[in-house]
């Protein structure tokens, strides 16, 4: 009989995703593992894949449909020797919210989504895309984004060589054919150029704009970011910790023969963060109506930029672990999150949130809240500033760093020794070994 295949649910927090491409056609048989569909989440692009045998009966959603909440029915799976007629007043399964995923599919992470290409304001978003196959039915790995940008501008994805993971065709690669380079051939020698879009109340200054639409990445960071802003009292504290002394251990360790490790900075401060945190455990807690939620557990979230926005890898329990594992953890999750792999528990769940801005050169800077998390960390770059010492003028290596509060949760006292407690940490990085 017939077999509903639903909208997974690829996190815990996900309620609706974006179908992107079906990677079959209606009477194409499939077997366990094969991919089947390509869908876009806040985090990441995912592939679904078969678990079990059959062939294909009906598409129910059409690839690029925004917003197909978890569990709606996408597809039905015929048994391979069922005819299709059993099909004919054939209903699909529906499945309340809290009902597990269609048994017919799993799922695989693949690159981060990124935006689609610009369409004028007014258009709705697009439910075709450039042929994913070449005429002998040889499969061509593309983007989603890619793939849209080739169908746009009139390339043949046959000829263009990938440079993503397993040779997938990526953005980058489609700018470069559309670039001219000699290294990408394109099908068409003639490309219609962008149009330029008129946007109600805008004020255009030169040239040509383009809208280009949101990813559900960027459309969950802004709707969480002004509800953090409208909802959550912030308060901010800084200090300026001298770290010359955690400089010279840096340097001490990672010179270390048969070190298998390269301690950063940003390693010192996350092990002084959670140190910091096992000490004021009060901090360490989230708002509720009914109550302070203290956690038990010192888990930091770590901002980690990627293509679509920002995403925070955690470091579970990272009171309890020493500097060259958190550096060997963070190394791991951070090239992952670039890479799109990591999985819903390792970005989702965090106590307390770490951003550093540091290696751009920002001096000093403020950062938002991550509810319902009750804090969170801006990290400064470190550099050389006049500091005065027993009445004399000397020069220090100074690291300003900026702690977000929420006053319902961490009180401006609460907060100070927080924050004191960190600065000590850092500038007597010793204290950390202990």
């Amino acid at each position: 009989m017939p077999t509903t295949i639903t909208m997974p649910a690829l996190s815990p927090t996900m309620t609706e995703g974006t179908l992107a491409r079906w990677l079959i056609k209606e009477g194409d048989k499939v077997s366990a593992g094969d991919i089947i569909a390509e869908i876009e989440t806040d985090k990441a692009t995912m592939e679904v894949e078969a678990v079990d045998e059959g062939a294909v009966g009906q598409l129910l959603v059409p690839e690029g449909t925004e917003g197909v909440p978890v569990n709606a029915a996408i597809a039905v799976l015929l048994e391979l020797d069922e005819d299709p007629s059993s099909l004919d007043g054939f209903e699909p399964q529906k499945l309340g919210p809290a009902a597990l995923t269609s048994s017919t599919v799993e799922v695989s992470q693949t690159e981060p989504t990124t935006p689609a290409e610009p369409v004028s304001a007014s258009a709705p978003t697009t439910t075709t895309i450039a042929d994913h196959s070449t005429s002998d039915g040889e499969r061509i790995f593309a983007s989603p984004l890619a793939r849209r940008m080739a169908k746009k501008a009139g390339l043949d994805l046959v000829s263009i060589e990938g440079t993503g993971p397993r040779g997938r065709i990526v953005k980058a690669d489609i700018e470069l054919a559309l670039s001219g380079s000699p290294a990408q051939a394109s099908a068409s020698d003639v490309k219609t150029p962008p149009p330029t879009i008129s946007v109600p109340d805008l004020v255009i200054p030169t040239g040509e704009s383009q809208v280009v639409p949101h990813s559900n990445m960027r459309k969950v960071i802004a709707r969480r970011l002004l509800e953090s802003k409208q909802t959550v009292p912030h308060f901010y504290l800084t200090v300026d910790c001298e770290i010359d002394r955690l400089l010279a251990m840096r340097k001490e360790l990672n010179d270390r023969d048969g070190a298998d490790y390269k301690i950063s900075v940003n390693d010192f401060v996350i092990r002084a963060v959670a140190l910091a945190l096992k000490k004021n455990r009060e901090a360490n807690a989230s708002w509720s109506e009914e109550g302070m939620i203290v956690q038990n557990s010192v888990d930091v979230s770590v901002a980690v930029a990627i293509e679509t926005g920002l995403i925070t890898p955690i470091i579970r329990n990272a009171d309890n672990k020493g500097l060259a594992m958190i550096s060997i953890e963070m190394k791991d999750l951070a090239s992952r999150a670039r890479q799109g792999k990591l999985m819903p528990e390792e970005y989702q769940g965090g106590t307390f949130s770490i951003s550093n801005l540091g290696m751009y050169g920002i001096r000093e800077f403020s950062a938002i809240i991550n509810p319902p998390q009750s804090a969170i960390l801006a990290v400064g770059t470190g550099e050389q500033r006049p500091v005065v010492k027993d009445g004399a003028l000397n020069v220090a290596t100074i690291m300003s760093c900026t702690l977000s509060c929420d006053h319902r949760v961490v009180d401006g006292v609460l907060g100070a020794q927080l924050l004191g407690d960190f600065k000590s940490l850092l500038e007597e990085p010793m204290t950390m070994l202990l």
